[in-house]
């Protein structure tokens, strides 16, 4: 069998140089952690901090060699014609540059398994049945259920894609087995946990840290708590997305998943705080606003429509690793009062505001509406976490009347007791 060249740099990326990585994270002063994933996302930050992609393209390692799955669709991968070809098929679809992404990503880590490494070499040929069932049984032993179905995902697309073209024969991804998603119903955080949040951020006030900026990150989210906004949403909108009302209120365009907008309605509170923040922003960056606000609470109306909401120290729209690193700071800050949603980090925000609403009883179609779903399914699972139908529903039977029947006097309870003892 002929030995991969690239194997025993592999080898040293996975034993010696990821346990590097992970110690080094978990023992950077935050400081430094903050200051450096500000400007660079991660986990890209990690493959520059360690040179990967520098050491790569001066041919000091195999072209098949990625330092994990993010880097594997980096820039520049060699894909075989035909991949292009679907990645451009796909792309007049628009879809976002993060789904553009997993196409990649996908895509090279079940050929490399397929092609010997190498998924460059990789030819509609060896798409067969029982190669893509043994390579995704190797991909199924260290990843989670949900990746394995957006792996199989991208499969069953692409091979479609191939047929359809009539270079595949058949898609051989319908005999390829794929896990069920255990149906978890969405977890909110606790009215104190939010609290214990807010008040964290609220302490970096007038702190001298040049990645602290309490306005910033009170406004970011708030406004997923409270708009209900997905985090690449937060990352997209604009200022221009707000448009006030007559009444002090505001409404923001949602540039939504999947290309669906929506409009969500905020209320006066937030648009303060939102205000107090470009505010703050003004101060930080003055040449990048508009002109000054000619009237008492028009924060808005000195930047330009098209420029971001949020942005990081830089003054460029915030990247998603700030948002990341400056939430989960927020939540380690905070202690034991504020645990953030499980694998949801930014989205347990917006699933706190979608069981808030459930909570008080705003219907499924309205919450379907504020949160852009496409099916009422999906907003359904936040009423059934919430509890509010179940609960209503159980208190309706008539056997509570019953209980009154079946009182006990709590003394000849004891005496009872009592004499059971004896």
């Amino acid at each position: 069998m002929r030995r991969d060249p690239g194997f025993g740099w592999r080898r040293f990326v996975t034993v010696t140089l990821l346990p590097c990585v992970v110690q080094w994270e978990r023992h950077c002063p935050a400081s430094v952690s903050a200051r450096l994933m500000d400007k660079i996302d991660y986990p890209s930050f990690i493959c520059h901090c360690w040179g990967v992609p520098d050491s790569l393209a001066h041919g000091s390692a195999p072209a098949s060699v990625r330092f994990g799955a993010d880097t594997a669709a980096a820039e520049g991968d060699s894909l075989p014609e035909w991949f292009t070809q679907f990645l451009n098929d796909r792309q007049t679809r628009k879809p976002s540059a993060h789904t553009m992404k997993a196409y990649r990503q996908d895509f090279v880590v079940i050929a490399t398994l397929v092609g010997g490494g190498d998924p460059s070499r990789l030819v509609v040929a060896d798409i067969t049945k029982d190669s893509m069932r043994t390579a995704f049984a190797a991909y199924a032993r260290d990843h989670e259920a949900a990746s394995i179905r957006r792996c199989w995902s991208t499969w069953n697309v692409l091979c479609t894609f191939l047929y359809t073209g009539e270079q595949l024969a058949g898609n051989p991804m319908q005999l390829v087995g794929r896990p069920k998603l255990a149906k978890s119903l969405p977890k909110a955080l606790p009215r104190t946990a939010v609290e214990a949040l807010l008040e964290t951020i609220a302490q970096d006030q007038g702190s001298k840290r040049q990645t602290d900026w309490t306005e910033r990150d009170l406004a970011l989210i708030l406004t997923a708590l409270l708009a209900g906004l997905r985090a690449d949403e937060l990352r997209q909108a604009d200022i221009g997305d707000i448009r006030t009302t007559d009444d002090g209120a505001a409404v923001v365009h949602v540039k939504g998943k999947g290309g669906k907008d929506r409009s969500v309605p905020i209320e006066a509170e937030l648009l303060a705080i939102i205000a107090v923040y470009l505010d703050s922003r003004a101060i930080r960056f003055p040449a990048a606003t508009r002109r000054k606000a000619d009237v008492a609470g028009s924060a808005l109306s000195r930047w330009p429509g098209r420029s971001p909401l949020f942005v990081g120290r830089d003054g460029e729209r915030i990247t998603r690793g700030t948002l990341q690193s400056r939430i989960k700071r927020a939540f380690k800050r905070a202690g034991p009062d504020a645990q953030a949603v499980p694998g949801a980090l930014v989205h347990g925000l917006r699933h706190t505001y979608a069981t808030e609403l459930a909570n008080s009883d705003v219907n499924v179609y309205t919450l379907m509406k504020l949160l852009g779903h496409e099916s009422m399914t999906t907003s359904q699972r936040y009423v059934t976490a919430a509890g509010t139908e179940t609960r209503s529903a159980a208190a309706l039977n008539p056997l509570y009347a019953t209980i009154s029947h079946a009182s006990l006097n709590p003394d000849l309870g004891s005496d009872a007791a009592t004499e059971s003892a004896r």
